[in-house]
C-alpha cells in the first residue's frame, strides 16, 4: 500500500520535499547497495572518472547492460553483451549506451510486473478518473430547462452547455496527449491537475448569474478533463500486457459508458427536487471525491518517466551525471513541448487523410453523433408520451448499464473462442481483423433506432420502444473497440495522434447535433427522425467492409505506415 502512496502525486510531492526520507525508494534507503555498473571508475593515471567522458562513436562503447531497444519498450532482462558496430548503426543510442539506467529482472517498481491485484487497483482508479469526467456531459441535461427558465434563453443556447463540454473534451487531447507522452513529465500531472482544475471549473458554473459563464467554464471543464477520456486507454496500456489489453480497455471503456449514462439520472432527480445549480453541484461533488482519491492513491503508470525519475536518484546518489533513463538517451533534446506538440498536430490531421483512418473515424464519429442526437428523443418518449417525471425520466437510461454488461461479458467470449485461437495459429494477425467485431456490432445500431423510433407512441407499452434503445449499447460498444484497436494496431508508431485525431473528429462532430435535436424531431417525428438517421448508418456498413477488405492494400501504400 505504502508503495502506491509513494508513486501518487501526494508521494512524489512528500518524498521531493523530504529529500527521500519519507516514502522512499529502494535507492534512498541507508543499506542500499549500489550497483557497480553504476559507479565510477577512476583513472589511476589521471585520477579522474574513467566514464567521464562518453565513447567517440557508438561502436566504440564497452560492453553494455541491455535495455529498450526503442522508446517506451522495456522488456530486456538485464544481461551483459557487446552489440556490433553495423547492428549498433540501425538502434537506438540506449541500446549500447554505457550508463544506462533500466529495469532489474522482476523489478516491481515496473508497472507490468506489479501484482493482479495492484493492478486491479489502479485500472479501477483510472476507471474514477474517467467517470468522474465523463458525467460531466449528460449530467448538464437535466438543467437545461431550468436554465431556459433563470435566464430566459432558448433550447439551443441553453443546449450549447453540452455541445461546448463535448467539444472541448475533443480539442483538449491535442494539447494533452503529447504532454503525457513527455517522459519528463509522465501522465500523473497532467491527469491530476487537470482534474484539479475541473474541480474548480464547477464553482462558477454553480453560482453563476448569467449564461456567458456557465457556457465559458462548461467550455473549459471539457478542455481540462479531457485526459481522463483520451489517455485512459493509454494508462491501461501501461499496466497490462498486449494480450490482455483489450480486455482491459473494454473494462475501461464500461466505466466510461456509465459516466453519460447515470448522468441523466443522478441529475434529473436533484433538479427535479431542487433546482437547475443541483445537478453541477452534483458534479462538483463526484469530480472532487475522484481528485482525493487519485491525489492520493494513483501512481505514475508509464514507465519511460520512472526510469528517468530512477536515473535522477541515482545520478545524485552516485555523483554519476551519464547515468541516464533510455528516453534520455534517445530524445535527448527531442522531448520538448512545442516540438512535442507540433509534430503530434499536424500527425494527427495527416494521418486523418489516410484513406481507412478517414474512414474509421467517420463511422465512429457518426455512431456518436447519432447516440447524441437520438439522446434528444428520449424525454419526448418518456417525459412527453408516456408522462414520466424529470426525475424518472432519467431512469430509462440505466437500461444502457445492463445491457452494458452482458455487452461486455460477450466481447470477452469473442476474444476467447475466436481471437485467441487464431493468434494462436497466426500471432501476426493483420489490424483488420478488429474491424470484424465492429462490421457485427454494426448491425444492432439501424435495428435499434427502427425499434425505438416506431414503437415510441401512446398505443406502445414504454418497455418496448426502452428495449429498441437498448439494443444501441453493443452496436456503440463493440464498433468503439473494434475499431480503436483497429486505427491504433494499423499505426502502432502513432497510435498517439491517431487516437488524438479520432477523439478530436469524433467529438467536435458529435458535439453539434443535440443543438438541432429537438427541431430534428419535431419536423420528421419520433419514428421519421429514427428511421433517417438508421439509413444513414446503414449507409456507412458498406464502408467499414470496404476498408476490412482493402485495409492492408491502403496501408501498405502510406508512409506512416511503412515508417
Amino acid at each position: 500500500m505504502l508503495d502506491i502512496v509513494r508513486d501518487s502525486s501526494f508521494g512524489q510531492i512528500v518524498n521531493w520535499a523530504s529529500n527521500g526520507r519519507l516514502l522512499p525508494y529502494r535507492d534512498q534507503l541507508s543499506d542500499y547497495v549500489v550497483p557497480s555498473r553504476y559507479l565510477q571508475q577512476r583513472d589511476s593515471a589521471t585520477d579522474k572518472p574513467a566514464g567521464s567522458t562518453l565513447p567517440r562513436t557508438l561502436s566504440d562503447a564497452p560492453t553494455v547492460v541491455s535495455g529498450p531497444t526503442s522508446f517506451g519498450s522495456n522488456d530486456g532482462d538485464l544481461e551483459k553483451h557487446s552489440v556490433p558496430a553495423e547492428v549498433a548503426s540501425s538502434q537506438p543510442a540506449s541500446a549500447t549506451y554505457p550508463w544506462l539506467v533500466d529495469f532489474e529482472e522482476n523489478d516491481p517498481d515496473r508497472p507490468k510486473n506489479w501484482s493482479s491485484g495492484k493492478r486491479f487497483g489502479v485500472a479501477s482508479l483510472i476507471m474514477l478518473l474517467t467517470f468522474s469526467v465523463y458525467i460531466g456531459s449528460a449530467i448538464y441535461t437535466p438543467s437545461i430547462p431550468g436554465i431556459m427558465a433563470e435566464f430566459d434563453i432558448g433550447l439551443v443556447g441553453a443546449t450549447s452547455g453540452l455541445t461546448l463540454f463535448v467539444a472541448a473534451y475533443g480539442l483538449g487531447p491535442m494539447l494533452f496527449s503529447p504532454m503525457q507522452e513527455i517522459p519528463r513529465w509522465g501522465r500523473n500531472p497532467v491527469y491530476i491537475i487537470g482534474l484539479a482544475l475541473f474541480v474548480i471549473f464547477q464553482i462558477p458554473g454553480v453560482l453563476a448569474k448569467n449564461v456567458a459563464t456557465i457556457l465559458v467554464f462548461r467550455f473549459l471543464s471539457g478542455f481540462v478533463g479531457s485526459p481522463a477520456l483520451a489517455t485512459g486507454g493509454a494508462s491501461m496500456a501501461d499496466i497490462y500486457e498486449p494480450q490482455f489489453l483489450p480486455v482491459a480497455i473494454g473494462a475501461w471503456a464500461i466505466g466510461a459508458v456509465c459516466g453519460p449514462i447515470f448522468g441523466p439520472v443522478i441529475g434529473g432527480f436533484a433538479a427535479e427536487g431542487e433546482n437547475w445549480r443541483w445537478p453541477l453541484l452534483e458534479l462538483l461533488w463526484i469530480s472532487g471525491f475522484g481528485f482525493v482519491v487519485l491525489f492520493f492513491l494513483l501512481p505514475e503508470t508509464m514507465e519511460s518517466t520512472i526510469l528517468v525519475r530512477r536515473a535522477e536518484r541515482l545520478r545524485k546518489l552516485t555523483g554519476n551525471p551519464l547515468l541516464k533513463a533510455p528516453a534520455e538517451v534517445d530524445q535527448g533534446d527531442d522531448d520538448k513541448l512545442g516540438k512535442v506538440l507540433k509534430e503530434n498536430v499536424f500527425r494527427a490531421f495527416r494521418l486523418a487523410l489516410e484513406p481507412a483512418l478517414a474512414v474509421a473515424h467517420a463511422y465512429i464519429a457518426l455512431v456518436y453523433a447519432i447516440f447524441y442526437l437520438w439522446f434528444e428523443s428520449f424525454p419526448k418518449v418518456f417525459q412527453g408520451i408516456h408522462g414520466f417525471s424529470l426525475g424518472t425520466g432519467g431512469l430509462p437510461y440505466l437500461t444502457f448499464v445492463v445491457v452494458a454488461v452482458f455487452t461486455f461479458i460477450g466481447y470477452l467470449a469473442y476474444l476467447q473462442l475466436v481471437i485467441v485461437p487464431r493468434m494462436a495459429r497466426n500471432p501476426n494477425l493483420p489490424p483488420e481483423v478488429w474491424l470484424e467485431i465492429a462490421l457485427y456490432a454494426s448491425v444492432f445500431i439501424p435495428v435499434s433506432l427502427f425499434w425505438f423510433g416506431w414503437s415510441a407512441r401512446e398505443s406502445v407499452h414504454w418497455m418496448v420502444p426502452l428495449i429498441g434503445a437498448a439494443l444501441y449499447q453493443p452496436g456503440i460498444f463493440l464498433a468503439f473497440q473494434g475499431i480503436m484497436l483497429y486505427v491504433s494496431m494499423s499505426y502502432p508508431r502513432y497510435a498517439g495522434p491517431v487516437l488524438a485525431g479520432n477523439t478530436l473528429f469524433r467529438s467536435v462532430f458529435a458535439s453539434v447535433f443535440p443543438l438541432f435535436g429537438d427541431k430534428f424531431f419535431n419536423a420528421l417525428t419520433i419514428g421519421g427522425g429514427s428511421s433517417l438517421l438508421a439509413g444513414v448508418s446503414i449507409l456507412m456498413i458498406p464502408l467499414l467492409w470496404m476498408i476490412m477488405k482493402y485495409g492492408p492494400v491502403l496501408r501498405a501504400r502510406s508512409k506512416f505506415a511503412q515508417a
